[in-house]
């Protein structure tokens, strides 16, 4: 064959002794035709001798112009030669394939793969058509790198893009698209979900002041100036005053009984200020109160199997337990439930959604699709909300501007799904308003159980 640099098409064919004739005509049938092709400069067959089973091998090797070539000679010549052997042969003849490319020793390594590097195809250009991973191997700068990792954040045309605008603005309609086929051009339902969610409660709960607090300089601690003579007798006075005002309302609670018996009630006062304190230190009772006094009702009521797991000695085990941890340290494990329930939430509301249209013939994964978008949106909704909020702080404007507009975004969320159940499942206004009513019902009732869920398990998981 000539010394060319082109690709090398080689389909070898295991044939038995008793059709090996017949394969060797068709076989030079073959070669006359495959001469007369402009893609292919040359071919030639080889042939060894029958093995012990009783098979003989003939090797039939094409010499390809260039890839392109081989590429289009692949998609139909190439597969058309395997068709005819399996119809004329009818399986007595195994056919295999693979391609060959001459490696030259002073070539500099090559940046692209023949095949895919992740799931070993047959590349046919830049991008894999299997798994869609790109050609090259290796990253070329630091460039390529920051595009790779923030393209779809600034790239008009990307799915982010693509897939916030109409999540925005045309409510069901990604829920649609998506139950329709139109798939490849929206970020994945579960993606955008999880990652608004985390958007938002990054946003929400996260203050820079605090959690960056080394960054910056710390605020110089007020100076007290002293108080002239006059000015701290005046205080002094004024303090006086109010604490007998305070005892006077003490005597008249007491004289009307509001002031519970048992319940201690005393004035304190130092140099700046005094308080009313009913109920003892709150210091030492904590977010919980007294946990002496903690106990699981006797009613008859309460289930066996919950008097057995939630003892008086556990309840103030529990009860000291939170207490200890402080309040911003228990409200903080509760923000850390929230995720969790939100996700428990979308499958309980799909299945209202299931019976409230027991005729669409639809799936239950179908329904919880809708909610995912819609909770896509209520997160992307809150984090416009927060982002506004904070601006309109920092710009000149009237207290009202940006509080009208908070309240009209608020009242956009239960517009949106209706709109949205109106688009996805298409019936009509009344029998649509009849069933938003009660998917709100449920829906409040569906959050309210799952918050109080995420409460219960912040209590306990001490």
């Amino acid at each position: 064959m000539s010394d060319f640099s082109g690709p090398l098409h080689e389909i070898s064919f295991t044939a038995a002794d008793d059709v090996l004739t017949e394969l060797d005509e068709w076989l030079e049938g073959l070669l006359r035709t495959a001469r007369l092709k402009d893609e292919i400069d040359d071919v030639r067959v080889f042939g060894s001798n029958s093995d012990s089973e009783g098979y003989t091998l003939r090797t039939c090797q094409f010499q390809i112009r260039n890839d392109n070539a081989l590429d289009e000679l692949l998609d139909e010549y190439f597969a058309g030669i395997d068709a005819q052997v399996a119809l004329k042969f009818d399986g007595q003849v195994r056919v295999q394939s693979r391609n060959l490319q001459a490696e030259h020793p002073y070539e500099h390594a090559k940046t692209e793969s023949l095949v895919c590097l992740n799931c070993k195809t047959r590349l046919r250009g830049q991008y894999c058509g299997n798994c869609g991973q790109r050609s090259r191997s290796r990253l070329i700068s630091i460039w390529q790198l920051l595009r790779e990792a923030f393209g779809d954040l600034f790239e008009l045309d990307s799915r982010l893009w693509r897939t916030l605008v109409p999540l925005l603005i045309r409510p069901g309609q990604l829920t649609k698209d998506y139950l329709e086929g139109r798939r490849a051009r929206y970020m994945p339902p579960f993606r955008s979900y999880l990652v608004l969610s985390v958007v938002f409660f990054v946003v929400a709960f996260f203050d820079p002041q605090n959690g960056l607090s080394l960054l910056f300089e710390p605020e110089p601690a007020a100076q007290q100036v002293a108080e002239p003579e006059e000015d701290a007798a005046a205080a002094a006075k004024a303090r006086e005053e109010e604490m007998e005002l305070a005892r006077k309302k003490l005597e008249e609670l007491a004289l009307t009984g509001k002031v519970p018996v048992g319940i201690a009630a005393e004035i304190i006062d130092d140099d700046d200020e005094f308080e009313i304190r009913l109920g003892g230190d709150d210091s030492e009772s904590g977010f919980f109160g007294d946990c002496a006094k903690a106990r699981i009702s006797d009613d008859e009521e309460v289930p066996e199997w919950v008097k057995k797991r939630f003892s008086d000695e556990r309840l103030r085990q529990i009860c000291e337990r939170n207490n200890a941890r402080g309040n911003k340290n228990f409200a903080d494990a509760i923000l850390d439930n929230i995720p969790i329930a939100l996700i428990v939430l979308l499958p309980a509301m799909a299945l209202v959604l299931k019976l409230l249209y027991p005729l669409s013939r639809r799936y239950f994964v179908e329904h919880l699709l809708f909610f995912v978008h819609f909770h896509a949106f209520f997160f992307f909704i809150l984090i416009l909300q927060i982002l506004f909020a904070r601006m309109m702080a920092l710009a000149p404007v009237p207290d009202a501007v940006p509080m009208l507009v908070l309240v009209a975004t608020s009242f956009y969320i239960p517009v949106y799904l209706y709109k949205a159940m109106r688009c996805v499942y298409g019936q009509g206004h009344i029998i649509t308003i009849i069933k938003y009513l009660m998917l709100l019902i449920a829906y409040l009732s569906g959050a309210t159980l799952t918050m109080l869920g995420a409460f219960l398990v912040a209590v306990l998981s001490v």
